[in-house]
């Protein structure tokens, strides 16, 4: 079977499989990675871009530096997919293959939630941090909400970041006293797939004075009244708000036909869509696992090894459902959980406790990914 692999996103899923089959078939590789932007970023830089300790020119890989054989890169913007074709249009051109990746990752719709784009602040992206990190030392008083306004969303324990390094932040420039910080999330716990990690953040916040409002999201916000309003009519003023907005697949998906209910179904063990060798990765997939990078790339090595068993034969090693979620307590201490939903009969999880020392993970998490990817 031809070899031509079309992978539309360079994100951790499309980064690391793009990779996998240059190793595997070197310039035999005949891969072609479609993103619209210029530069990666690690999703953990925003709240380093958020609370002024990165500018956002520093946290910035450059995609000119993601040279792999048999690997093309194509800056340019997807318009329509035709996944029973294999086919691709984008502001250059139209795009076919043998195979189809779909690694574009997650939209945020601010629009679903009234009143977020005109008085709140969306941190999730690097342009909402950025605009963040020019308001943040403005504030000085009153309420602040961190509020999610829907489910699914990327890396379930960044609204709990958020709000530890938003305490920090306000009590190191000595204006702590006279805030208020609420947390709005609509799970049941911080981090449902860690228990302990999910304990460290609830005793975070009850010794930071933190309000936890569990199983609720935000529904709109009311500018004139400065009034969010949750889902079970709640009402909770503020004077700052940092939202994470609903999310769902970007619109060429949606229109593309291969969503349902705003996500990629797939098998979970293979990441194969109901369209012949048509593969869904990333946060953009219907995988019921937390959509954070480090699950992306299991899921990418799953489709690596699928689409290699095609080309050459023998078999393919299935989807592990392995990742990891690495949470900042704004104190100069990390804790992470590794989990691993798919390997044995029931998710296992391995906390590691904040500490200091935990932040030398975090380095080195980002470092193997830069030398692998840009060669840094």
């Amino acid at each position: 079977m031809k070899s031509r692999a079309l992978v539309l996103g360079a994100g951790f899923g499309g980064m690391e499989l793009s990779t996998l089959l240059s190793e595997a078939l070197g310039e035999k590789a005949d891969v072609t990675v479609i993103e619209k932007g210029d530069a990666f970023v690690f999703g953990y830089s925003k709240i380093d871009v958020m609370f002024g300790r990165a500018t956002p020119e520093a946290v910035r890989l450059p995609y000119c530096n993601f040279v792999k054989p048999g690997v093309r890169f194509v800056q340019e913007t997807i318009t329509a997919i035709d996944p029973a074709a294999r086919r691709v249009t984008t502001t250059g051109g139209t795009y076919e293959a043998d195979f189809l990746v779909v690694a574009l990752g997650a939209d945020y719709d601010l629009a679903a939630t009234p009143g977020l784009a005109e008085d709140g602040y969306e941190f999730y992206s690097v342009a909402g941090a950025s605009r963040l990190r020019e308001v943040l030392p403005a504030f000085s008083k009153g309420p602040a909400i961190v509020g999610v306004s829907g489910f699914p969303y990327k890396c379930p324990p960044a609204p709990s970041e958020c709000a530890l390094m938003l305490h920090h932040y306000l009590a190191m420039r000595g204006v702590r006293d006279a805030c208020e910080i609420t947390l709005v999330i609509p799970l049941s716990s911080p981090m449902p797939a860690s228990a302990d990690l999910s304990a460290d953040l609830v005793a975070a916040f009850s010794e930071r004075g933190i309000k936890l409002l569990l199983g609720r999201s935000v529904k709109a916000l009311e500018p004139g009244r400065k009034t969010a309003v949750l889902d079970d009519g709640t009402e909770l003023p503020y004077a700052l708000y940092l939202g994470v907005p609903k999310h769902q697949v970007p619109q060429p998906v949606l229109a593309s036909g291969m969503a349902e209910n705003g996500w990629v179904p797939i098998t979970v063990r293979t990441l194969e869509t109901r369209f012949p060798n048509v593969y869904a990765i990333g946060d953009g997939a219907a995988t019921g696992m937390p959509k954070a990078g480090s699950f992306a790339e299991s899921a990418a090595r799953a489709v690596a090894s699928s689409i290699l068993a095609k080309i050459k034969g023998g078999e393919a090693t299935p989807n592990s459902g392995t990742g990891s979620c690495l949470v900042e307590f704004g104190d100069g201490r990390l804790g992470w959980a590794d989990l691993d939903f798919l390997t044995g009969p029931k998710l296992t999880s391995t906390y590691h406790p904040p500490s200091v020392e935990g932040r030398a993970h975090k380095v080195q998490f980002g470092a193997k990914r830069m030398a692998r990817w840009f060669g840094l």
